[in-house]
């Protein structure tokens, strides 16, 4: 079974299986209003020890961190044996069923689910990956 990823707000389809959220929080850019596109019928479950850390996201989204700075720092929060632990637990349940990771990001040039996948690639080269 494929490990998907997609936006958030891109419409449901039947073969997303598993849908889950790896946004630390569903919010407006403020990241305290609720983001009332967001609703819970958009997603199974969260794992949000698979979202950037609070401070990098802020660091990236309001002082003006490159796209390479974050995407590096991100990458060194993915090594962590703990959140390799998550990215293992990930790939058994895309193993087991169809799962869609998702955030916020339109699209997946910029945006943290395309580096969880690739993550999980390089934790396992034969688990079948698609990038939306």
């Amino acid at each position: 079974m494929p490990l998907k990823t997609k936006s958030i707000l891109a419409p449901k389809e039947q073969n997303d299986g598993l849908r889950i959220s790896i946004m630390s929080r569903h919010t407006l850019s403020d990241g305290t209003t609720p983001d009332p596109r967001i609703t819970e019928d958009l997603f199974n479950r969260t794992m949000k020890e698979l979202a950037p850390p609070p401070k990098l996201i802020g660091a990236y989204y309001k002082n003006g961190m490159t796209w390479s700075e974050f995407s590096a720092r991100f990458d060194e929060h993915l090594a962590r044996p703990i959140t390799q632990m998550w990215l293992e637990h990930l790939i058994r349940m895309a193993r087991a069923g169809d799962v869609t990771i998702m955030c916020i990001e339109d699209t997946p040039e910029h945006c943290h689910r395309r580096l969880v996948a690739e993550a999980c690639s390089k934790i396992d080269p034969t688990l079948e990956i698609i990038i939306k």
